[in-house]
C-alpha cells in the first residue's frame, strides 16, 4: 500500500502542465481512497469575491468531468457554500452532508484547502457514500499530506513559470501553453456561437530607453513592476498576463468579440495614462491586438499582434490598435498566416 502510494506520488509530481497535474491528484486521492467523488477547484480572484472553478471532478465508474466552462461571471463565489467558506477561512478541512439529497445519512463530503504561494488557492472536495460513507483521520491524514507535496510542487513550478520581477507568466510559459489558448478558442466558438473569442496583445512601453536612461534601470524596473499590478488589477481574474521580457507584456483575454476586446485593451491604455509612477511621473503604452485563430501557432498570432503594435508606435504612441481592424480599412496588409503544421 505504501509504496503504491509512493508510486502514485512520483507520477503525480512528475506533470508539469497544471491541468494534468489536477487531473493526477484527483485520481491518485480516487483510486486510494475509493470514494464517491474527488473534485479539484481552483480560486480565482481574492477575498470573500473570490470565484471557485471546477478544474476536474472524478465519479464512481471512471468518468471525469473538465473544467466548468462559460461565462466567468456565473461561476459561484467562495461565499455562496458555507463549507468552502469554512474551508478557505479556516484554512482547514470541513466536513458536511449534502443538503440536496434527502437522504443524508450514508454521505458525507469533505474538503481540503490548497494552499498557494500566501493563501488558500484552491480546494479538493472528496464525497464518500455506502461503506465508506466518511473518512478515517488517517485518510484525512493521507489527504493533508497529498495536498502539502501538491503546495510545493507548485511552488517549484511557480519558480519556473513566473517572470522574477514581475511575478507575472513568463514568456517560456506562454508558448508551452499555447495549444490550450486555441483550444479555448475553439470551446468559445462551439459553445457560444456568438462571435466570442479569444485576443492576443501585445504592448509595450512608450519611449522605455529615455525611462531608463534619464532616471537609471531601478526606476525603470519599478515602472515595469508597477505596470505588472495594474495589468492584474484591470483585467480579469481569468485573463493571463505575461512579461515577454524587457518592457514588453502579452495579454490573453477570452470570451470577447471584437468591440469588446477593444474596450478591454483601450481602457487599460487609458488608466496607465492617467497613473503617476514615482519619480518618473508620466508613462504611456501602445497595444498592438489580434484574434486567436483555431490554426494559430505562437509566432503568427504575436506577428499580427506586433504588426498592429508597430502601426500604433508609427502613429502617434499610447494608442490601442486591433491588427484585423486596421487590414479591413487597409491600413496595413494582412499578414501571412502559418498553419500549425511547418516543415522548416
Amino acid at each position: 500500500m505504501k509504496s503504491d502510494l509512493i508510486d502514485a506520488v512520483a507520477r503525480t509530481t512528475s506533470h508539469r502542465d497544471r491541468d494534468e497535474l489536477n487531473a493526477a491528484v484527483a485520481k491518485l486521492l480516487f483510486d486510494h481512497l475509493e470514494p464517491a467523488r474527488v473534485t479539484v477547484y481552483r480560486l480565482l480572484g481574492d477575498g470573500d469575491d473570490r470565484k471557485v472553478q471546477r478544474r476536474v471532478s472524478l465519479v464512481a465508474g471512471g468518468s471525469q468531468e473538465g473544467p466548468a466552462v462559460g461565462d466567468p461571471a456565473a461561476l459561484p463565489r467562495v461565499t455562496e457554500m458555507p463549507h468552502w467558506h469554512e474551508c478557505v477561512l479556516l484554512k482547514d478541512v470541513a466536513h458536511f452532508s449534502p443538503s440536496s439529497v434527502a437522504d443524508t445519512g450514508d454521505r458525507l463530503c469533505s474538503v481540503f484547502p490548497v494552499f498557494g504561494e500566501r493563501d488558500v488557492s484552491g480546494m479538493v472536495e472528496i464525497e464518500s457514500s455506502g461503506r465508506r460513507a466518511c473518512l478515517k483521520p488517517h485518510e484525512v491524514h493521507l489527504v493533508n499530506g497529498v495536498l502539502r507535496i501538491l503546495h510545493n510542487h507548485l511552488a517549484v513550478l511557480d519558480y519556473g513559470e513566473r517572470d522574477q520581477l514581475t511575478g507575472l507568466l513568463n514568456r517560456r510559459t506562454f508558448e508551452a501553453s499555447f495549444g490550450k489558448l486555441r483550444e479555448r478558442t475553439r470551446e468559445l466558438a462551439r459553445t457560444t456561437g456568438s462571435g466570442s473569442a479569444s485576443w492576443l496583445a501585445v504592448l509595450d512601453v512608450d519611449r522605455f530607453k529615455s525611462i531608463n536612461d534619464s532616471h537609471g534601470h531601478l526606476f525603470g524596473d519599478e515602472v515595469l513592476l508597477l505596470l505588472a499590478r495594474l495589468m492584474n488589477d484591470t483585467f480579469r481574474i481569468i485573463d493571463q498576463v505575461f512579461r515577454f521580457g524587457g518592457e514588453e507584456f502579452v495579454v490573453v483575454i477570452d470570451g470577447a468579440d471584437e468591440s469588446g476586446a477593444a474596450r478591454a485593451f483601450e481602457r487599460f491604455r487609458a488608466k496607465v495614462e492617467l497613473f503617476r509612477f514615482p519619480q518618473v511621473g508620466r508613462a504611456t503604452i501602445s497595444i498592438g491586438y489580434t484574434q486567436i485563430n483555431p490554426d494559430d501557432i505562437p509566432a503568427s498570432a504575436v506577428a499580427r499582434a506586433d504588426a498592429a503594435l508597430y502601426y500604433a508606435k508609427q502613429n502617434g504612441r499610447n494608442r490601442s490598435d486591433c491588427h484585423e481592424s486596421l487590414v479591413r480599412a487597409g491600413l496595413i496588409a494582412r499578414k501571412e498566416e502559418r498553419s500549425e503544421v511547418e516543415l522548416f
